[in-house]
């Protein structure tokens, strides 16, 4: 392995070294653990970048792996660090999406219109790509307060989900519904905001997850439910989080453990909200 290393067999340490560790970070359902240890699997992928900058492979690893770590850290109380780290999340998935969509300068150097036709040249093999780089990307920006710089970039990832829907609207247990069901739902009218058409991503989420992908209850109840006051829904959708097994999908077992501590907090302020 060192011989392959010095020899520069990135694809032999992905194949055989970065992957199953993604895997097995998904798996975690100890938060401390995750946020305590990930940053030296973090940094084995930032030295691997170095040397290979334009590896889309791990380049997908890299906004995946980083996109990860940002949600537990929010989830540990650690908010000042998630935001230090959801700069990583979206530095690499712009340049993720710029080797996709063959565009320069992915934050803010194209038009809508430019991105609507890049997106359309591109296959269903790339939905990987533009569905993590488009979620590092709106990541980083749920930190950024609204600024109308960042309303601006957001209209560009709904561009990029709504496409990931038109290739495959099942990949990743149809997240890019929850992205827009969140998007559609946490808006007023004036600036795209649809409680109706929020209402019908949220549903097909949970559909195509079979309610097993349990960010999908928390972001309806967090952005749909709150939005239309509809506290019976909200209390409904959150119950159900905090009910479901983890060991019943151990290989989503990180991304609901986040959902489940967050279910928690939000019905513990229930009375804050209706």
């Amino acid at each position: 392995m060192v011989s392959c290393l010095l020899g520069g067999c990135t694809s032999l340490v992905v194949s055989r070294m970065i992957e199953p560790t993604v895997d097995n970070l998904q798996k975690q359902t100890d938060l401390e653990l995750v946020c305590e240890g990930a940053p030296a699997y973090l940094l084995m992928i930032d030295s691997l970048l170095a040397d290979n900058p334009e590896n889309r492979g791990l380049l997908l690893t890299a906004t995946q792996s980083y996109s990860s770590y940002t949600m537990a850290l929010a989830a540990c109380g650690r908010i000042e660090r998630a935001v230090q780290l959801s700069n990583k999340a979206k530095d690499y998935g712009l340049i993720l999406l710029a080797e996709c969509l063959h565009l320069d300068d992915g934050e803010k150097g194209y038009s809508l219109d430019e991105l609507h036709g890049a997106l359309a040249s591109c296959r269903r093999s790339e939905v990987a790509a533009l569905f993590w780089g488009g979620y590092g990307w709106a990541l980083w920006l749920q930190y950024q307060s609204g600024s109308p710089a960042s309303l601006a970039a957001l209209a560009k990832v709904e561009k990029i989900m709504a496409r990931v829907l038109q290739l495959d609207e099942g990949y990743y247990h149809g997240a890019a519904h929850l992205f827009l069901g969140s998007y559609y739902g946490s808006r007023p009218a004036m600036l795209g905001g649809n409680p109706a058409e929020s209402r019908a991503h949220f549903e097909r989420a949970l559909a195509i997850g079979d309610h097993q992908f349990l960010p999908a209850q928390v972001a309806f109840a967090e952005t749909y439910a709150r939005t239309v006051f509809d506290r019976d829904l909200f209390e409904k959708l959150l119950r159900e989080v905090l009910d479901f097994p983890l060991a019943s999908r151990p290989d989503l077992a990180l991304a609901n453990q986040v959902a489940k501590k967050r279910a928690g907090q939000l019905l513990a302020e229930v009375d804050r909200y209706f």
